[in-house]
């Protein structure tokens, strides 16, 4: 998949670790139909690859990873054709967040509105020191629609989620950092190295283990105990009898490097 070209996203891949780059920085890669409907295809391709086992997410440019929808685009749309828009930037958030393989997102500046949204449904977000986070959106006369108003209370707690919706405030990477909205701010000429360390480390592990464990995690916090056990049970009995454990174990008892296979099958979680 490397060198895809597209217009609005740019796709590279190596070692196993995909990087994709919003690409409108004109317009602070506000997001619009196009570089909306790129990034479904992005996924597409990630998951149908096989060889990709992390994913890293990044604006162009340096003022913002992502301003959020593109309201000029919003302005000359009717109703019908904003739903629209809101379903589709929708299925893709809500896509990002079933992604079998683990996901980084490396906010290289702001992050408003929708923007923040999609980097919401990422498993990991580390920024750079100078970013700032909104959710701006009742200022407009709308609500996050985009899962912001049921992930954000998932990462932060319901208080603090009510806070920033409730206000639109815009705070800084300091403070998003203490609330836990980010797992790491970082200098700004630091930003990918430390995004593609982490993407190594978790792709030098089992892709199927990969793919049970983020689902099995995601669940704790979708669901009761019980339910989150029961997959747990089934995660740990597939997993058991996989050719995964076998090269896990065999290269554990030679000390040596596992070198896992592919996922076989498009979607196994």
């Amino acid at each position: 998949m490397n060198g895809r070209d597209f217009e609005q996203a740019a796709v590279t891949a190596e070692e196993g670790i995909a990087t994709v780059t919003l690409n409108r920085p004109d317009r602070y890669n506000a997001l619009g139909s196009r570089i909306v409907d790129e990034l479904g295809e992005v996924l597409e391709e990630i998951e149908k690859s096989g060889v990709v086992r992390v994913m890293i997410l990044t604006g162009a440019g340096e003022k913002a990873f992502c301003s959020g929808v593109d309201l000029k685009e919003r302005a000359g749309m009717d109703a019908d054709e904003r739903w629209a828009h809101n379903r589709a930037l929708n299925a893709f958030a809500e896509r990002l967040a079933r992604l079998q393989v683990p996901t980084i997102v490396a906010m290289n500046g702001l992050a408003f509105g929708g923007g923040l949204e999609i980097t919401l449904a990422c498993d990991f977000r580390i920024a750079v020191e100078d970013a700032r986070f909104a959710l701006p959106e009742v200022g407009i006369g709308i609500v996050p629609g985009a899962g912001g108003t049921q992930r954000l209370p998932r990462l932060v707690g319901p208080t603090r989620a009510k806070e920033l919706i409730l206000t639109g405030r815009r705070i800084s990477a300091e403070t998003a950092l203490e609330m836990g909205l980010v797992s790491k701010v970082v200098p700004r000429d630091s930003l990918m190295e430390e995004a593609r360390a982490l993407a190594a480390e978790i792709a030098a592990n089992s892709p199927l283990a990969l793919a049970y464990a983020k689902a099995a995690v995601d669940l704790a916090s979708e669901t009761s105990i019980e339910q989150g056990l029961r997959y747990e049970t089934a995660a740990i009995r597939t997993t058991l009898a996989s050719e995964d454990y076998r090269i896990g174990l065999a290269a554990f008892a030679e000390k040596s490097t596992p070198e896992f296979p592919p996922l076989s099958a498009r979607r196994v979680v």
